[in-house]
């Protein structure tokens, strides 16, 4: 007792610097686990697959796309962290993912991303063929809309590096004949072009059955001598059907498209030749215009390291986002709208607008616990209102883990102001980011524009966590009923099991709604860490304003 009593205390200053210091160790480790996690996707099948494709004249396409794009620019990738452990999650094929050791795809089997080629830029697709031979599963579909969804979005011209199996056949009822299987993508392909957006194709591979629509739908392909092939049945189906024995080079290679069938447009003799083909067709392509008045870069003078002191390392742990805005913001400038507004109740929700990048931009933010009660969500539903009208896109800081609930605030229209908040989302036409940084639970993920709500990109940071509910809750929830059924059938609860369960249910949930497990099922666009935030969100923002801003509709506000 005497020795703690010799033991200075810390002033509240110091503890907080303490703290932030903690915060700060505690992100910088969580983003190099994020580094880390990245590399398996980025180096699918190590050396052994590179040394496999250079047997057969072919380079990563990870390579393929740094020479695509312009020297200097960077790939702005979605949708790396797919297909990690997906087996586990016994989705779109549950079982068949272990039986044929395919539960572990990252990446998802597939490299998607925004390149820019001569200034222009485009949505560029390659399968990646050293895993399964490019065959596409269930969540490498997944991915292939999720990037035609956002070329769609930002009028962006297509690139497909094609060199694929097809559907990977064991997991078959996953892919082939619903709305988001295999034919989606070409009938996407078909109506962006219709829409005049151009889509071109280098294949690099086989492009077997439906597979080879991606060339012949394409607005120019290229086929690669004895390299390329694309037919509606390979070789041993055609034996199957008819008996006629054919190689592939005679059945579908690239002299037999670009000499007699036509199918193809382009016949080059190595990959290095079809890229350059690829940059030649783009250099014809229209310049593209930024439908917003940019205004000159300002570095905010704060850091990204300053985010991460401001980031506490319990996610339910209050926040001060304007902490957070400064160092994403051009010369850490916020304009708050009604930051006066329903002290302790209406700042739980921060709304205003800043810079990135000279581009203006819209902030709706969680703010404290991030619960939403009436004065907030009155506030954001308003300023939804006024940047829709003003055609201003709009950042969304998620860290929300609902609304408001109880008697006085339901009496008092939590539920209504909440469903404007919804609605106002819905209908916002401007581009939306969102960026999870803390709980997005319930209803919260809705009013702040969850995947659901069609934002124009989705982004987690490590902190995120994205579930129903969180696990205490929802392990307080089935426990009481479990209770009462116990208690109705006259026998006595076991205490120490319902311990053991409530632990499960947070353990769980915690798993569950981690940016890992989540970006696997593609719930977001990627993992972003605290040093990329800034530029990655106004990258994205760049993007999406490819296209004039669509007039917002607001239907029947109930406010």
């Amino acid at each position: 007792m005497a020795e703690e009593e010799k033991k200075p205390r810390l002033t509240r200053a110091e503890r907080l610097e303490r703290e932030r210091e903690k915060n700060l160790q505690h992100w910088l480790a969580q983003d190099e686990i994020l580094f880390k996690h990245r590399e398996e996707a980025m180096n699918i099948g190590g050396d052994a697959q590179v040394e496999r494709l250079a047997k057969q004249n072919k380079k990563p396409m990870r390579q393929l796309i740094s020479q695509l794009i312009d020297p200097g620019t960077e790939f702005f990738e979605v949708g790396l962290d797919a297909g990690y452990d997906i087996g586990k999650k016994r989705l779109y094929g549950g079982e068949i993912y272990e039986s044929e050791k395919r539960g572990h795809i990252p990446g998802g089997g597939m490299v998607t991303g925004v390149g820019v080629v001569h200034g222009k830029d485009c949505m560029i697709f390659a399968n990646e063929n050293r895993y399964a031979a490019g065959t596409y599963f269930p969540i490498t579909l997944k991915k292939h809309m999720r990037a035609q969804a956002i070329a769609e979005a930002s009028r962006l011209p297509c690139i497909y590096i094609a060199d694929s199996g097809g559907i990977n056949l064991p997991l078959q009822v996953g892919c082939f004949a619903d709305d988001g299987h295999f034919g989606s993508m070409f009938y996407n392909m078909c109506r962006m072009s219709a829409m005049g957006i151009k889509q071109f194709t280098l294949s690099t591979g086989g492009n077997t059955a439906g597979g080879a629509y991606i060339v012949y739908l394409a607005t120019e392909s290229i086929m690669i001598e004895k390299m390329s092939f694309a037919f509606l049945a390979g070789p041993p189906m055609v034996k199957s059907a008819i008996g006629e024995t054919v190689s592939p080079e005679d059945l579908g290679g690239a002299y037999v498209h670009t000499q007699h069938s036509g199918g193809c447009d382009h016949f080059v003799r190595t990959q290095d030749e079809g890229i350059l083909k690829i940059r030649d067709m783009m250099e014809f392509e229209p310049a593209q215009k930024l439908y917003i008045d940019r205004r000159e870069n300002r570095e905010p003078r704060f850091d990204f390291k300053e985010m991460m002191r401001a980031s506490p390392v319990d996610t339910y742990q209050y926040i001060n986002i304007k902490d957070t805005i400064k160092c994403l913001a051009d010369d850490s400038y916020f304009h708050e709208y009604k930051p006066t507004y329903g002290p302790g109740r209406g700042d739980s929700v921060v709304c205003g607008k800043m810079w990135m990048k000279g581009i203006p931009v819209g902030v709706v933010a969680s703010n404290a616990s991030g619960v939403i009660y009436i004065d907030a969500a009155r506030k954001a539903t308003e300023w939804m209102i006024r940047c829709g009208n003003s055609n201003l896109p709009v950042l969304f800081l998620q860290g929300s883990p609902g609304y408001m609930v109880g008697k006085a605030e339901e009496w008092g229209g939590i539920g209504k102001y909440g469903s404007d908040m919804v609605r106002a989302c819905s209908c916002l036409m401007s581009p939306k980011v969102t960026y999870v940084i803390g709980p997005d639970h319930g209803a919260a993920n809705y009013g702040m524009n969850g995947r659901a709500f069609k934002p124009r990109f989705a982004f987690t940071n490590m902190r995120g966590r994205t579930t129903v509910m969180s696990g205490e809750t929802a392990g307080f929830i089935v426990e009481t009923v479990r209770r009462k059924n116990i208690e109705a059938k006259g026998q006595p609860v076991n205490e120490e099991e319902m311990a053991k369960f409530r632990q499960m249910m947070r353990d769980r949930y915690d798993a569950e709604g981690h940016p890992f497990y989540t970006g696997s099922l593609l719930f977001h666009d990627g993992v972003v860490a605290f040093s990329e935030a800034r530029d990655k969100i106004a990258r994205a923002f760049e993007i999406s304003l490819r296209v004039p801003v669509q007039h917002s509709d607001w239907g029947d506000l109930k406010v």
